[in-house]
């Protein structure tokens, strides 16, 4: 179904190849797992199938791409559209119409197909991706998750026999991503639909994939095997792998149920250890309130008498399904979004009768779509605007993103970057002012695994350091790893409020993989059972 022979993309002014001399095949009616470091070129791998590269990113591809028969250096992607349906990492850009009932057809009109198949589409698809109560919402309207499942819809209603998904399921809750991964099985499986997906979510996914293409980066060799074979020897795999390797377990589990059937031994083996916990500065002082908060869109209210307390050195996590209120707290929190009900505190002040240079030298926000805070044109013009607007010594910034993104080279234009490459720019634009309340809105959308593990470290020297974190997130190993306390929204309502291992631990939902492996104890992250594992070897 798809054939790579010998291919090579390089960029105009890059040094070396984004993909070097790549050759694979990937069969008919198979989900391939796409997995590589932030900026590694898994996105130029899939736009390559498509013949989005190079006939509109621009460079030089050599080789040849081999889609049904079709050579992408002949057929542009207009002349694949009828085989291969593309879901891009950010859904607004390929959104072109208005309401979510109309974006779902337009691709099927552009087809020529008739209006009796549009219309039964509409509704399968409407209902596959629990999308029917939002027939008629305006896009702009819908929350970040909710715009990635309209996304998805779009193409999925074309009924391509290829789908390339890249990072489906970043901005998605728990439960719409199962959904989402369940309607893309029943497709391979049933309809022999070929899915090729990159995600960095690997505990999601993995465990479904029939293949696994390791995209190495820096124009090295790329891998492809079977996911057993390929996550034995990753540089990056999902907890319940990095606890199979931890506690020598053969063969390697992939999922939460295999590795369940043979947690027994740790299980007894960890009886009467406690998880090694971050230290809280003892700081009561809270330096963020909301009080009986209401936030409305029009008539419906996003938000109903919501209270929260945030103290200086806390990582609150806010977690909910897609249009919970998460997004909406955090906007308010930072003065903007429709006028409130309630009262909102920063320090003591209306975060909307703060000036700009106050307010941003008091709560600093990293929103969903970090693009919208780029205006240069290179990365080292980015940062000194940066330091400047933050009043702050010159270089903070590019100092700052030195730490979390190493890769990112000063000459390039943000519109470039990979979105886990933006997210962490604009990150560190916000952290120049050093605010002492730091909000972020889906900050590990398009992250690695190691660039997300550098990013909770960042967040906790900051905690340490006595700023207040508050983060509205889906990806519970990051809440597993980072957060003190957990608040969970459901409907504009805050419905749970505690100690992060006592509310994950008890949500199906929200529980990360160690602790749904070594329930009923409270073990979080693979670190802290290796850290307890230690602890036994020398106690004994």
């Amino acid at each position: 179904m798809i054939r790579f022979e010998d291919v090579s993309v390089t960029y105009p002014g890059a040094d070396r190849p984004t993909l070097a001399h790549v050759s694979l095949h990937i069969p008919e009616g198979e989900l391939v797992l796409v997995v590589g470091r932030t900026g590694s070129g898994k996105t130029t791998f899939l736009r390559a199938i498509n013949g989005l590269v190079p006939h509109f990113t621009g460079g030089t591809l050599k080789g040849r791409v081999i889609v049904d028969g079709r050579d992408t250096a002949t057929h542009p992607p207009r002349e694949l559209a009828d085989v291969v349906g593309v879901v891009p990492q950010d859904p607004m850009s390929a959104f072109v119409t208005d309401v979510v009932e109309d974006e779902l057809a337009y691709g099927m009109e552009s087809l020529g197909l008739p209006a009796d198949t549009m219309r039964r589409r509409v509704e399968e698809t409407l209902d596959l991706l629990g999308l029917a109560d939002l027939r008629g919402r305006a896009l702009r309207t819908l929350s970040g998750g909710q715009r990635q499942r309209v996304a998805i819809g779009a193409v999925l209603a074309a009924h391509p026999r290829i789908l390339v998904l890249d990072e489906p399921t970043s901005a998605l809750d728990p439960g719409a991503a199962e959904e989402v991964l369940a309607a893309l099985q029943r497709l391979v499986h049933d309809l022999g639909v070929t899915v090729v997906l990159a995600e960095h979510r690997l505990e999601r996914v993995v465990q479904y994939a029939d293949q696994v293409i390791v995209v190495p980066g820096e124009g090295r060799p790329i891998l492809q095997g079977t996911p057993a074979d390929m996550m034995r020897s990753a540089p990056i795999a999902p907890p319940v792998v990095e606890l199979g390797r931890l506690a020598g377990w053969h063969p390697l589990p992939l999922s939460v149920r295999d590795a369940r059937r043979a947690a027994g031994p740790l299980r007894d083996l960890l009886v009467g250890q406690q998880p090694r916990l971050r230290a809280v500065p003892e700081d009561d002082r809270p330096v963020a309130t909301v009080d009986d908060l209401t936030v409305r869109y029009g008539v419906n209210a996003a938000l109903s008498h919501v209270d929260l307390s945030v103290r200086a050195g806390e990582v609150v996590a806010l977690m909910g399904r897609n249009g919970a209120g998460k997004s909406t707290l955090l906007h308010a929190l930072v003065g903007v979004g429709p006028r409130p009900e309630g009262d909102i505190r920063v320090e003591g002040r209306d975060p909307r009768a703060l000036p700009g240079s106050a307010l941003l030298h008091s709560v600093g926000l990293v929103p969903q779509e970090p693009s919208d805070l780029l205006e240069a044109s290179t990365i080292a013009e980015e940062c000194r605007t940066a330091d400047r607007d933050a009043a702050c010594e010159p270089g903070t910034t590019r100092a700052l993103l030195a730490l979390m993104a190493p890769e990112i080279d000063d000459r390039m234009h943000p519109r470039d970057l990979s979105e886990g490459q933006r997210l962490l720019l604009v990150l560190c634009i916000i952290l120049a002012a050093r605010p002492p309340v730091l909000l972020l809105d889906e900050p590990t959308r398009g992250l690695d695994y190691p660039t997300k593990a550098r990013l909770a470290q960042v967040l906790t020297d900051l905690a340490g350091a006595g700023h207040a974190i508050v983060l509205a997130t889906h990806d519970v190993e990051l809440v597993a790893d980072l957060a003190d306390r957990v608040v969970i929204l459901a409907d504009g309502e805050v419905v749970a409020d505690g100690r992060t291992a006592r509310v994950v631990t008890s949500s199906p939902m929200f529980a990360p993989q160690v602790a749904k492996i070594l329930s009923p104890q409270e073990w979080l992250t693979v670190e802290q059972v290796a850290d307890a594992l230690v602890s036994i070897e020398e106690a004994g």
